[in-house]
């Protein structure tokens, strides 16, 4: 049965469905990231795909076919064999592999020959890849934005997720780069998603918006930990986003930041590791005495003094010197972080959009 060939545009559009979307690549490529909805059935593994490259380069193409085709075929036999039992005669599977060309081609030669109905992405992740990029550009300046800011401690993303919670857009970059964006905002147990898997999951979410509709969004840097938030979606909220400033209480602050950071009361010693690349900024013996707070486990005293003497004039400075319509923002005071305050506040916003 031949194999259908299918352009990375059409499965964008939605004018192609599948049963299944397979990624042929090995497990190293597909965690870097993958198609929406993609399971991985890699031809080769990491180490044969090594393998099967370098001899490519040492010896040519003859060579490393004829060592990387016995490889394949064990490997597509065994997924054969554990994914075949119980799909049903009119399964249609799409695959695709890192240009389309032999890793999914020969996977969908198999497919074809049991009799299923299978479709090769043209192209391959790299073209669906280079989709991903340019579509960035054009997607922010189609939406309307409205940025949360306010310093360390606020409550900004709480207030995002009380928003989502009442049905409004919402654009979590931290929740999608799983960091929270300051030198402390590593998550426990949670690594960072690749530079391409971020920009992906980026795009998923703009093009899901509806432009008639405000987006909400937290204020951000360039970078998200190791991340980089794309120029084009930065200079689009710095430019013309319209801004809403959250006040609460430095008191409600630093009880947030207990809250959120709580688990760094397990290892004092790590935390202090933390905070010496602030040394070259804040002094070395700035630096020390927040080393001692952390040991002494004196975590309200260490929090107030890091955002009285580094993250509220870091904050304020960035904030100022890159939100255009900062001088304009409506200010959010709250009493607190709550849940029922933010609830109160997003149910407000909503209502006010």
């Amino acid at each position: 049965m031949s194999v259908r060939i299918v352009s990375a545009a059409a499965l964008a559009a939605g004018d192609e469905a599948f049963d299944a979307v397979i990624d042929a690549r090995s497990p190293a490529e597909f965690a870097d990231d993958h198609l929406p909805g993609a399971v991985n059935w890699p031809v080769l593994d990491d180490a044969e795909r090594a393998q099967v490259g370098t001899l490519y380069k040492q010896a040519g193409a003859l060579a490393a076919r004829q060592a990387g085709a016995p490889l394949a075929a064990r490997r597509i036999a065994a997924h054969l064999e554990r994914e075949m039992p119980g799909k049903a005669r009119d399964w249609r599977p799409l695959i695709y592999c890192w240009r389309g060309g032999q890793r999914s081609g020969t996977l969908a030669w198999f497919l074809g020959q049991i009799g299923f109905r299978s479709a090769q992405l043209s192209g391959g992740y790299k073209a669906w890849r280079a989709l991903v990029r340019t579509g960035l550009d054009p997607l922010p300046a189609r939406l309307r934005w409205r940025v949360l800011c306010g310093r360390t401690g606020s409550g900004k993303t709480r207030l995002l997720q009380a928003l989502a919670d009442q049905g409004a857009q919402v654009l979590d970059l931290e929740g999608l780069a799983r960091h929270r964006g300051s030198v402390l905002g590593a998550l426990p147990d949670a690594p960072q998603p690749s530079q391409k898997r971020f920009e992906h999951l980026l795009w998923q979410a703009l093009r899901g918006f509806d432009p008639a509709r405000p987006v909400y969004v937290e204020s951000e840097s360039r970078r998200i930990g190791a991340l980089r938030v794309p120029e084009a979606l930065l200079g689009e909220l710095r430019e013309h986003g319209d801004c809403l400033r959250l006040e609460p209480p430095f008191e409600a602050r630093v009880a947030l930041l207990l809250q959120d950071y709580a688990h760094f009361a397990a290892d004092a010693d790590a935390f202090g590791r933390l905070l010496e690349p602030l040394a070259e900024l804040r002094g070395r013996a700035a630096v020390a005495g927040w080393q001692a707070l952390a040991r002494a486990g004196d975590w309200p005293a260490l929090y107030a003094q890091l955002m009285r003497e580094h993250y509220d004039p870091l904050y304020e400075r960035s904030l100022r010197g890159n939100f255009r319509r900062l001088a304009q923002a409506e200010v959010l005071a709250l009493p607190d972080a709550a849940p029922a305050t933010l609830r109160a506040a997003a149910a407000r916003l909503i209502a006010a959009a």
